[in-house]
């Protein structure tokens, strides 16, 4: 019976590891000599928070932390879970330590950042006391989503996604209990790129796909009965959180780093994981400004045309201009002198007294004005050579050049830099004169 019963399990249930060699993926914590690996052979538990996108392992290596400490494992989920939940644990936690045979206790916390400051403050004298060990887990960055005082007291380990070799191991056990039909061609490839690094993704599609070949009578599949099975499912992307705006990162990082493979790699990756497509345009309007500026002025231009298209047209077509505007901003000339100069006036501004207009610079629309010398000795520049009033100034009386703007000697900005240079060696002559 026992065998029978364990056949309607989940696959993921009947995969899941009982011991830490068990356990696929995160060497980098579980692996001979790393942090986790001697946290549990020291044989005293301590708190701490896994922070990790989904199916890479965070509550099964919470289960084996208590099963390695012989202690009672409390779990709690944040997102159905409140302050109710929280004294049921703290009771239970005080039972089991004052009964006959003490044990600790192990209170396990999934998806921790759904809980609010107060639910979050309600575990920290319970920690501190000794009374249980705090075990979190999160999706989310624990710098901006846990309460900084529940936070100094766990240490923090990142879980990454599996890599495909992780999951290909995931796929033979499951291979190995029968759980699958065989996979030919490129269909085992397939499947794990649908997995995207998602443990639970690949068992619980394994499942589907047993459940229609065995419905359809089929002993052997491939890639193009997966994809009719499957559908377009989207790779896993967090819209709003930590992964999005790590992408976005990437995305602007590869533009500015002249790499127009990486540029549309990233954003094809936003495009295909759901990302508005007028946010991506907002962004490459702020990359046309702050990374190519006046190297290359068409580039915000470029930018702006490639929203209004994408506007006009809508998905998909509207995508192919925001694709050609990170091409061009990927191979276009690099400045951010102007997004530098912006900055160092934003700070002398905000830093310095606010100096009055000099008397030349001022309108003077009324004849009071212009008896009070408003707007006198100005020089109209365009009545002057090259329309340029040499040795003329226009900053505040006493306000020495700051030199906020200093063009780079790349794109545009070469020949601005040297038409810059000329009029100032014009402007020292005639104030020599």
């Amino acid at each position: 019976m026992a065998a029978a019963a364990s056949l309607h399990q989940p696959l993921a249930e009947r995969l899941r590891p009982h011991s830490l060699a068990d356990v696929v993926g995160q060497q980098h914590l579980l692996g001979e000599g790393m942090p986790l690996r001697l946290a549990f052979e020291s044989g005293r538990p301590h708190s701490c928070i896994f922070w990790g996108p989904p199916g890479v392992g965070k509550t099964t290596i919470a289960r084996l932390m208590a099963g390695a400490f012989d202690a009672q494992f409390l779990s709690i989920s944040a997102v159905l879970g409140g302050v109710k939940e929280i004294r049921e644990a703290v009771e239970r936690a005080e039972q089991a330590r004052s009964g006959l045979l003490p044990r600790a206790t192990i209170v396990f916390v999934d998806e921790v950042h759904r809980f609010n400051k107060s639910q979050q403050d309600a575990f920290l004298p319970h920690v501190e006391s000794g009374l249980f060990t705090f075990v979190g887990a999160t999706t989310e960055n624990p710098s901006f989503e846990v309460n900084a005082a529940l936070l100094s007291r766990a240490t923090v380990y990142v879980l990454h996604p599996l890599a495909d070799a992780d999951l290909a191991q995931l796929l033979a056990r499951a291979q190995a209990l029968g759980a699958v039909p065989a996979l030919a061609g490129d269909a085992a490839q397939q499947l794990l790129a649908y997995a995207d690094g998602d443990a639970r993704r690949l068992l619980n599609t394994l499942e589907t796909l047993s459940m229609a070949a065995t419905q359809e009578q089929r002993t052997e599949v491939d890639a193009a009965w997966l994809l009719r099975v499957l559908g377009e499912q989207l790779r896993r992307y967090d819209k709003g959180g930590e992964q999005f705006y790590d992408t976005i990162s990437a995305l602007h990082k590869s533009v500015r780093g002249s790499d127009p493979d990486a540029a549309l790699y990233w954003l094809v990756r936003m495009l295909d994981g759901g990302a508005d497509p007028l946010y991506l345009g907002r962004r490459l309007v702020r990359m046309a400004n702050e990374d190519i500026g006046l190297a290359d002025p068409r580039a915000l231009r470029l930018a702006l045309d490639a929203v209004e298209v994408y506007e006009r047209l809508g998905s998909p077509e509207g995508e192919l201009a925001l694709a050609e505007c990170v091409l061009y901003l990927a191979v276009a000339p690099k400045s951010n002198a102007v997004y530098q100069a912006y900055k160092a006036a934003r700070a002398w501004v905000k830093k310095d007294r606010s100096r009055p207009v000099p008397l030349h610079l001022r309108n003077a629309p009324t004849a009071l004005m212009k008896s009070l010398d408003y707007g006198r000795d100005y020089r109209y520049a365009h009545d002057e050579p090259d329309a340029f009033a040499a040795g003329e100034n226009y900053l505040p009386d006493g306000m020495s050049p700051p030199g906020f703007y200093q063009p780079v000697p790349r794109g545009l900005e070469i020949r601005i830099g040297e038409k810059l240079a000329q009029l100032q060696v014009r402007n020292a002559e005639a104030r020599k004169k």
